[in-house]
């Protein structure tokens, strides 16, 4: 589709170089890889904390996969991503379990598009593995007087993790083997809804934000506005898959 005359092209994402500095297994579903080297200082930090990069992997064609960034110590010059492992399944999955200090690997980014609003009376923060690295670093951002709910889908008591997080903000762990895609929506439904302005954030498997949608949208009658729902991956499809089902009417969230 040709671009109108008031759209600018995006400018090119930065493609940097960086090494694996350390690995650390979270637990049995997560691997935190620790990225810095030179290239870090051609790194472009945001304030968004959904910000991602895409890394590059060549099997042997290069291929592409979205990440959201942990955490970025300026300090150090590195640079947290966590990635869910289930053994051999995918790409970068493996190679993060794999990774050794000294690994490189190439990386574009970062963008992002959500962070915590002050203003907001109350946040709302639901997801699964894939959106913990995104929700603990939300939680990370609010302010100390910060009041609201956060939600995270595990599959396991196993996958629980230590999370830092303001007094007024309760965080419940929904534990779920069986992969309901109800199961966010249904703790979301019943949980108590406080007045005045909501910000949210929601993201996970495809069909559990979409079961979310209903309860956000159609039950509650929240503004768009004030919402970051999307998925990040869907069960039962490849990465290569779910992207390009974002263009079919079953990969529509919004």
């Amino acid at each position: 589709m040709a671009l109108s005359s008031r759209t600018a092209p995006r400018a090119p994402r930065p493609s940097i170089d960086l090494e694996v500095v350390a690995t650390e297994r979270l637990s049995d579903d997560l691997v935190r890889i620790t990225l810095g080297g030179p290239g870090m200082s051609a790194f472009e930090n945001r304030p968004e904390t959904d910000k991602y990069v895409k890394l590059k992997f060549t099997t042997p064609a290069p291929v592409t996969r979205t990440y959201t960034v942990r955490r970025v110590d300026a300090v150090a010059g590195t640079l947290d991503i966590d990635f869910v492992v289930h053994g051999d399944e995918g790409l970068a999955g493996p190679w993060a379990a794999r990774a050794q200090v000294g690994d490189t690997i190439e990386l574009m980014g970062p963008g992002g598009g959500y962070l915590p609003d002050a203003a907001a009376d109350w946040h709302l923060l639901a997801g699964d593995l894939s959106a913990l690295p995104a929700i603990a670093a939300a939680l990370e951002a609010l302010p100390e007087d910060a009041v609201g709910r956060a939600f995270v889908e595990v599959p396991a008591d196993d996958a629980i993790l230590p999370l830092t997080a303001p007094a007024g903000v309760e965080v419940e762990w929904v534990v779920d083997p069986a992969h309901d895609p109800e199961a966010l929506a249904a703790v979301v439904r019943q949980c108590d809804w406080r007045a005045g302005d909501v910000q949210v954030f929601a993201h996970g498997e495809r069909e559990s934000m979409k079961a979310l949608r209903r309860v956000l949208f159609d039950e509650r009658g929240l503004d768009r506005a004030r919402v970051s729902l999307s998925g990040y991956w869907a069960r039962g499809r490849t990465e290569d898959r779910f992207q390009a089902e974002k263009r079919e009417p079953i990969g529509q969230i919004l």
